[in-house]
C-alpha cells in the first residue's frame, strides 16, 4: 500500500469499480422503462418524442458545463453528491405527475377479466378488440333471449392518423381500456367525440348494446379499468363523466416536461465528472491503461438491474401499488440505488490538486474537427447513429407490449444485448486490426440497420430476442471503431475533449432530433413504418461513408518502431540515399577535417 494514502491506486480502483456498478444498476431502474411510464400516464408518441428530445438535449449541453465549472472551481465531490441527492428529489417528483384520467394506469390485479382487448398506444396503429363475455343463463329474466354460449362479438376499427404495420393483429388480456371507449348506444349518441361502431361487429346478436371504440381520442395510451362485461351496463348515461379536454393534457404535458428537465439537469452532470475525475487522478501516476476497462463494470450493473427491477415490479406491483402507473415501482427503486451510492461517492478518488489546463480545449476540438474532412465524417455518422438509436430507446418497448411482452421480457432483452457486448470485448483488438476502424463503422452500421428492419417486422413476445444478439456489434463494436479513429485523429492533449464532444453534442443532438421527429413519424404512420425508414436512412448512410471514406486524404503517420530499430548492415540503404543524410554527411566532412 502506498504510502500516501491519496495515491492508493488499488483503493482508488476498487471503488471506481463500486461507483460504476451502483451507476449501472440505479441508471438500469428507470432509463429503459421511462417512455413506459410516460405513456402510462396517457401522453401520446409525439409528446413522449418532445419529452425525450428535451431530455437529450439538456444532457448535452449541461453535462460539459457542469463538468467544466467544477473543475475550475475545485467542486467535483461537492457536485457528485449533489447530483445523487437531487436525482433522488426528482425521481420522487416524477412518481406525483398527475395522468390524464385520474384512473388512468388502475389494474385488475387478480385473474378474472371478462375483457379482452388489444389496445395500440396513441400514435402507433390503434386497434380495438373487444371480446364480450357471455353471462350466466340466470342472470336473464324468464322470456329474456340468451346470449350464445360461445359467440363473441369482435369490433375491431382504425383509429384516424394511426397507421397499422405489420403483425399488429395480437390479442391480449388487458384491463386499460378508457371508459369512454365502451358506453351505451344512448350514450353515445349524445356524446360528443364517442361513435358507435356496428358496422365492424360481426356475429353478435346483441351488438346493439355495447359501444365500440371511440377513434376521436388518440391521446391516451391506457385507460381505465372497466369490470366484467356484465357490468358494463352501468355505465349508461355516465359518458360524460370523464371529460378529456386540451387543458388536462397541456397540465400534464407541461408538468412532466418539468419534472423530466429538473431530473435531467441533477443526472447528467454525474457520469461526466466522475470519469474525468478518475481519469486525471491515475494520470498522476501514468496509470491511464487501467481505466479504460471500467465500463464493464457499469453495463454488469446495467444488466443484473434492469432485470432485478422488472422482476421485481412484476412480484411486488399488485402487492405494494394496487392503483396507480407501474413506472411508479421503477422511481423508487431509482431512489433507494441513489441513496446506497452517496457513501460510495464520499470516498471517489478525486484529485486534491491539478496544475491549470488550457480551457480553451472544447473550442480547440471543435475547431479541429471543423479543419479535418475524416472527423466531419465521423460527426456526421456519431449523429445519424444517436438519431437512429434514439427510436429504438423510446419506443421499442412501446412495440414490445403491444406484441405481449410483459417487462420481465423487456428488461432481459436489453441484458442480453449487454452481456454480448461484454462477451465481444476480449476481442477488440483483433477486430479492429482484421477491419479496420472504418471497415468497423460500417459492419456496425449495416448491424444496426439490421436490427430496425427487424423490428419493424415483430410477431411475438420474445421475437424480439435474437436480434439483441447484434448489439454487441451494432453498439459495442460500433464505438470501438469511433472512439479508436478521434484517438486517431486528435492531436496531443485533447482526446478525451473531443471523444467527450462526441458523444455529448454529436451523439446526443441526433438523439435529440430523432426523439422529436420519431414520436410524429409513429403517429401519422406506425413503429414499424419509423423503423423501416431509420433503416434505409442507415444504409444510404452506409453507402455514402464506404465511398467517401477512401477517397479522404490520408495522413502519413511517422513508424517510431522503424526508425528506433537497429539493422545489422547498411546494405539496405542506397549510397545515394546515404549522401543526402545531413548528418552523414557532416560528420564524413567533420572527419575529412581532422584527418586533414
Amino acid at each position: 500500500m502506498s504510502a500516501n494514502p491519496q495515491w492508493d491506486i488499488s483503493r482508488a480502483l476498487a471503488v471506481a469499480r463500486l461507483f460504476h456498478l451502483v451507476c449501472g444498476v440505479r441508471d438500469a431502474c428507470v432509463t429503459p422503462f421511462l417512455t413506459l411510464y410516460l405513456r402510462q400516464l396517457g401522453l401520446a408518441a409525439p409528446w413522449v418524442g418532445v419529452l425525450m428530445g428535451t431530455k437529450h438535449l439538456i444532457a448535452a449541453l449541461w453535462a460539459p458545463f457542469c463538468a467544466f465549472l467544477a473543475k475550475s472551481y475545485q467542486k467535483r465531490r461537492a457536485l457528485l453528491i449533489g447530483s445523487l441527492l437531487g436525482s433522488v428529489g426528482a425521481s420522487l417528483l416524477m412518481v406525483l405527475l398527475p395522468p390524464l384520467d385520474k384512473d388512468l394506469g388502475r389494474r385488475s390485479c387478480n385473474d378474472s377479466r371478462g375483457l379482452t382487448t388489444t389496445v395500440r398506444p396513441p400514435g402507433v396503429g390503434l386497434t380495438v378488440n373487444l371480446t364480450l363475455a357471455p353471462e350466466p343463463a340466470s342472470s336473464h329474466p324468464a322470456g329474456a333471449p340468451s346470449r350464445p354460449a360461445r359467440r363473441r362479438g369482435t369490433g375491431v376499427r382504425n383509429a384516424p392518423g394511426f397507421g397499422k404495420g405489420p403483425g399488429e393483429s395480437v390479442q391480449e388480456p388487458f384491463s386499460y381500456l378508457p371508459s369512454y371507449f365502451v358506453s351505451s348506444a344512448e350514450g353515445a349518441n349524445t356524446t360528443p367525440g364517442v361513435h358507435p361502431v356496428t358496422s365492424g361487429v360481426q356475429d353478435a346478436p346483441w351488438e346493439g348494446a355495447y359501444q365500440g371504440v371511440s377513434t376521436a381520442l388518440p391521446l391516451l395510451a391506457e385507460g381505465t379499468v372497466l369490470g366484467s362485461p356484465a357490468n358494463l351496463s352501468a355505465t349508461r348515461g355516465n359518458t360524460g363523466a370523464l371529460d378529456l379536454s386540451l387543458g388536462g393534457l397541456r397540465w400534464t404535458l407541461i408538468l412532466s416536461l418539468g419534472a423530466i428537465a429538473f431530473w435531467e439537469l441533477q443526472t447528467a452532470p454525474l457520469e461526466q465528472v466522475a470519469d474525468d475525475s478518475l481519469y486525471e487522478y491515475l494520470d498522476f501516476v501514468d496509470a491511464t491503461d487501467r481505466y479504460r476497462n471500467l465500463w464493464i463494470w457499469r453495463l454488469l450493473g446495467m444488466s443484473a438491474g434492469v432485470c432485478g427491477i422488472a422482476a421485481l415490479v412484476g412480484q411486488l406491483d399488485c402487492f405494494l401499488m394496487p392503483s396507480g402507473p407501474r413506472g411508479m415501482l421503477h422511481f423508487c427503486g431509482y431512489s433507494l440505488v441513489s441513496t446506497l451510492a452517496l457513501p460510495v461517492s464520499i470516498a471517489y478518488p478525486i484529485p486534491a490538486c491539478r496544475w491549470r489546463e488550457p480551457s480553451y480545449k472544447t473550442v480547440q476540438a471543435l475547431s479541429l474537427v471543423g479543419g479535418d474532412p475524416r472527423l466531419i465524417l465521423l460527426a456526421v455518422t456519431v449523429f445519424l447513429i444517436g438519431a437512429a438509436t434514439s427510436t429504438v430507446q423510446n419506443f421499442l418497448f412501446w412495440h414490445m407490449e403491444d406484441h405481449g411482452s410483459s417487462e420481465l421480457v423487456m428488461g432481459f432483452s436489453v441484458s442480453l444485448g449487454l452481456l454480448g457486448e461484454m462477451l465481444l470485448h476480449p476481442f477488440k483488438t483483433m477486430l479492429l486490426r482484421k477491419l479496420s476502424r472504418a471497415g468497423t463503422v460500417g459492419l456496425g452500421l449495416g448491424c444496426l440497420s439490421g436490427q430496425l428492419l427487424y423490428y419493424s417486422f415483430l410477431w411475438s413476445w420474445w421475437s424480439v430476442l435474437p436480434a439483441q444478439i447484434l448489439s454487441a456489434i451494432s453498439n459495442g463494436a460500433l464505438w470501438w471503431a469511433v472512439v479508436a479513429s478521434i484517438e486517431d485523429l486528435a492531436t496531443p492533449r485533447t482526446e478525451r475533449p473531443l471523444s467527450a464532444m462526441f458523444r455529448s453534442h454529436f451523439y446526443g443532438g441526433g438523439a435529440s432530433l430523432g426523439s422529436f421527429v420519431g414520436g410524429f413519424v409513429g403517429t401519422h404512420f406506425s413503429l414499424a413504418v419509423l423503423y423501416q425508414a431509420s433503416c434505409v436512412v442507415l444504409l444510404l448512410w452506409l453507402v455514402l461513408f464506404l465511398s467517401i471514406q477512401p477517397k479522404l486524404p490520408q495522413e502519413q503517420k511517422i513508424n517510431y518502431s522503424k526508425l528506433l530499430t537497429v539493422e545489422a548492415s547498411d546494405t539496405s540503404d542506397s549510397e545515394q540515399g546515404t549522401e543526402r543524410d545531413w548528418l552523414v554527411k557532416a560528420m564524413r566532412e567533420e572527419h575529412s577535417d581532422w584527418k586533414g
